[in-house]
């Protein structure tokens, strides 16, 4: 039976710009995003710790690490998902974010990497 479990986590986000804690004028732009982190696996798992690549247009990167999100560290039975909402500043318009959630396997104590596709933070009307 032990060759039936699935690990399988779907991080699926969602980015909107931020204009009224941007100010344009000393290249502050500011991006929420929304994840939503689903367990569609036979197995569950609990977030540990959470890994961010966050690049501007410039090329600047910012690398982010802690444990758990917005405080949390959930554990997603089968078939659960959690969502959250955070934010970021880059310097420019445009940037990119991508990273990783550490996850543990809540039977076997498993650690393994989700991986976080990813996604492009830009203000409304830059990109098409």
């Amino acid at each position: 039976m032990a060759d039936s479990r699935k690990i399988d986590i779907k991080i699926d986000t969602e980015v909107q710009f931020v204009p009224e804690q941007s100010d344009e004028s000393v290249d502050r732009y500011v991006f929420a995003y929304t994840i939503t982190i689903s367990n569609n696996g036979n197995v569950a798992a609990q977030l540990i710790s959470r890994h961010w690549l966050i690049r501007d247009a410039e090329g600047h990167e910012q690398e982010v690490r802690g444990l758990g999100v917005v405080g949390e560290q959930p554990l997603l039975k089968p078939g659960q998902s959690f969502e959250y909402t955070s934010g970021t500043a880059i310097a420019t318009p445009v940037g990119t974010m991508r990273g990783s959630y550490q996850m543990v396997t809540e039977d076997t104590g498993e650690k393994f990497d989700a991986p976080i596709a990813e996604f492009i933070l830009s203000i409304p009307r830059v990109l098409h």
